[in-house]
């Protein structure tokens, strides 16, 4: 796919009237999480990219990828006078383009403190990008925003609604910020707005909830279930969202590897046991685990061991042009192969 024309301008509407405001020679891109798995790695491309002039690092700590063209922001989310310190900044650096990663990996027990920081935070950022009358902007979700339902069919589109699990803030709030991201589009028509739906994420250093749930020797399932899985291989999340700042496709996109697995396959790929479990004891367990801090989720993510989530990448590789590097199959043995080569090194240095 022919790399879209980008317009030499760009326009701003304020107090009722229309500011025509120039594009920078080169793109400058602010991203937030930057010090996150995924900042860390973009910042690692765009300091390539010489059609990208500046980059604008915002999170607590400075990522350590950013070289000669970043600038890093220490910047708190949280903070209610954000809003202001946000747009100052895009106004003074010039941005033109926005990334918001700003979003937690894995469930937090802090559940007030993750709903300021992605639900709250969003609603910053958003309010800056209004203030400054951004060019692009694109928000990292993921597919697993749909929610485990026995009604799910096969393949989710772009098109069925997100539901997210019962009782789950961890969805709760990305959801919110996914309608927040949804109005500012609408509300927004000049300003080009990318929704990038990423499947759950494996690879050789990418650590989350579901990297820790299949990196235990006996890992947990449910008896009598065995849906089908899809993940992601995390360099080609990356290759997604610099995609995204190359390529002028406005919406909403699954991106996600080919082909799925079951449950039984993925754990014996990645080399582990399974250990079925009756879903009211797994619950049951589950509910005491996470309360005394030793368990990568709450209960309700055990649905996910239970029902189909998975989702059609065809919009992405037909209107975007992204096509995943791994399959869901090669992303498995990656991570597992990475898994089995830590583990034969921690038993040399213990011998």
């Amino acid at each position: 796919m022919a790399k879209a024309k980008r317009p030499a301008t760009g326009s701003v509407r304020t107090g009722g009237s229309r500011v025509i405001r120039r594009r920078p020679a080169r793109r400058v891109v602010a991203i937030t999480g930057a010090d996150s798995f995924l900042g860390r790695n973009l910042i690692g491309l765009l300091e390539e990219d010489p059609q990208v002039g500046r980059i604008v690092a915002i999170d607590l700590r400075n990522p350590p990828t950013a070289a000669v063209k970043t600038r890093f922001y220490k910047v708190d989310l949280t903070q209610p006078s954000v809003d202001a310190r946000l747009s100052e900044i895009l106004q003074a650096e010039e941005v033109d383009t926005f990334v918001h990663l700003a979003f937690l990996a894995s469930p937090s027990h802090a559940r007030a403190w993750a709903h300021e920081v992605e639900s709250v935070g969003t609603m910053h950022v958003l309010n800056a990008c209004r203030e400054r009358g951004m060019t692009k902007f694109i928000l990292r979700s993921q597919t697993l925003l749909y929610g485990p339902h026995p009604s799910n069919p096969n393949f989710l589109t772009e098109q069925h609604r997100i539901k997210g699990v019962p009782d789950c803030m961890y969805f709760e709030d990305k959801i919110d910020a996914e309608r927040e991201v949804a109005r500012f589009a609408q509300d927004h028509p000049d300003t080009q707005v990318t929704v990038l739906r990423l499947a759950p994420l494996l690879g050789p250093t990418v650590q989350t909830y579901v990297t820790r749930w299949l990196s235990r020797g006996l890992v947990p399932t449910v008896v009598g279930y065995d849906p089908l899985l899809q993940f992601l291989h995390e360099m080609d999340a990356v290759a997604a969202l610099k995609l995204a700042v190359d390529r002028d496709v406005p919406g909403t996109f699954n991106i996600v590897g080919d082909g799925v697995l079951p449950v039984s396959t993925v754990v014996r790929l990645a080399g582990r046991i399974a250990l079925p479990l009756p879903y009211f004891v797994a619950r049951r367990i589950g509910a005491l685990a996470w309360a005394a801090h030793l368990s990568e989720a709450p209960p309700p993510f055990l649905d996910f061991l239970r029902y189909l989530c998975v989702a059609d990448s065809a919009h992405a590789h037909d209107a975007m042009g992204f096509r995943a590097a791994f399959t869901t199959r090669e992303a498995v043995l990656d991570f597992g192969g990475t898994l089995r080569l830590r583990e034969a090194r921690l038993l040399q240095e213990a011998e």
